[in-house]
């Protein structure tokens, strides 16, 4: 399997801790030297290793974001 390279351009913030540490973030994030995209996933404490995420475009991320502000939380 081929190695996955990334680079997090900007840390947006953290949104839960598991009991082991993990952290569940949402960064900017340039995968394999691709357009940095926003990313929402668990990581490890150090970034060395990650979770299963979600992966967004400028424009998805704020559909997102209009659908959450429609749901009236």
């Amino acid at each position: 399997m081929a190695e996955i390279k990334f680079e997090i351009k900007e840390t947006v913030g953290s949104i839960s801790q598991s009991p082991k540490g993990w952290n569940k973030e949402l960064n900017l994030i340039s995968w394999n030297g691709k357009e940095p995209k926003y990313d929402l996933r668990d990581w490890a404490p150090e970034h060395e290793k990650m979770g299963k995420g979600v992966t967004l475009y400028a424009e998805e991320l704020r559909a997102l974001r209009d659908l959450l502000n429609g749901m009236g939380l």
